[in-house]
């Protein structure tokens, strides 16, 4: 998993695969989701990062136990 963060727009950019996006859908305010060709995410696009932090705390969680 990487990140970017763009203090200058709040907009936090988190990559679950480096793979190409197909198509993008809003799974919530402010957070779009990019989806692979597979179906499956590859990034999640975070506007007002700094208000989603329970949204991102859970991203986290989730990402880390698929890991394991």
């Amino acid at each position: 998993m990487k990140t970017r963060y763009d203090k200058s727009t709040d907009s936090l950019y988190v990559e679950v695969r480096a793979l190409p996006s197909c198509r993008t859908v809003e799974i919530e305010e402010d957070v779009m989701l990019d989806i692979g060709a597979d179906g499956l995410p590859v990034g999640y696009d975070i506007q007002h990062a700094s208000s989603k932090s329970e949204f991102i705390a859970r991203l986290v969680l989730e990402q880390s136990q698929a890991a394991e």
